[in-house]
């Protein structure tokens, strides 16, 4: 993930713009979609009654260990391209996102 041109910073932290697809063996991040500009993810979820968005959350709040309660949804909630607002500068965000 040498470009984190999926985040980008905000007033109160960093957007981040993922592509996800669900119903995985396991939640991770596959890669950068540069022509999108959004981190790869697959999510060990179904989309069904907002699982997929639940461990979502849950994985990168784990990674950057922050409350979940404290991630949002900016853009996507139904969609799989999202756009999530983090509560840590992009940065950071990169850093602990890269990490594995």
């Amino acid at each position: 993930m040498a470009s984190a041109s999926f985040l980008r910073p905000q007033r109160s932290g960093c957007s981040l713009v993922v592509d996800v697809s669900p119903g995985a063996p396991r939640t991770e991040i596959v890669g950068v979609n540069k022509w999108r500009g959004a981190l790869q993810m697959k999510v060990a979820a179904e989309p069904k009654e907002g699982a997929a968005n639940e461990e979502l959350v849950r994985f990168v709040a784990e990674r950057l260990g922050v409350p979940k309660g404290t991630i949002k949804f900016l853009k996507g909630q139904k969609s799989t391209h999202k756009v999530l607002l983090l509560p840590v500068s992009a940065e950071k965000a990169a850093a602990l996102l890269e990490r594995e």
